[in-house]
């Protein structure tokens, strides 16, 4: 595990340490070619500079996003403010359905707008697959 990801764990509840472990350790599985540090406080995978899926704790719960998940049309991903983003939340490890959560990752590697070069296009989101 990334030493600043470790990091951001042990700073956790035990709860929500370990529905963290949980996304970690599922996340890492099924995006083996992905980097992972944290950015903005927050764990992040990347796909070539691109990211894809990150979680961060909140005074409720644990927020999941995938930077690109409106365009999954998954039901039990939430629309988020951030452009093309969508989020499920946790507040017990029961609560997630690893099923969805593998198709979801699956998704994010097909699934993809350019969120590393928006910048460069002044706010404008192209898909890239």
């Amino acid at each position: 595990m990334n030493p600043d990801i470790q990091a951001y764990h042990e700073a956790l509840t035990t709860d929500n340490k370990t529905i963290c472990d949980l996304l970690f350790q599922t996340i890492t599985k099924e995006l083996p070619d992905a980097d992972n540090k944290v950015w903005h406080k927050h764990p992040v995978w990347f796909l070539d500079g691109n990211p894809i899926v990150g979680y961060h704790k909140l005074k409720d719960s644990v927020r999941l996003m995938f930077w690109s998940g409106q365009t999954f049309e998954e039901p039990n991903l939430k629309p988020d403010e951030s452009f093309k983003a969508a989020t499920a939340r946790y507040t017990s490890i029961d609560q997630i359905d690893t099923a969805d959560l593998n198709r979801w990752l699956e998704k994010s590697k097909t699934i993809q707008w350019d969120y590393k070069n928006m910048v460069k296009r002044k706010g404008e989101l192209i898909r890239l697959i």
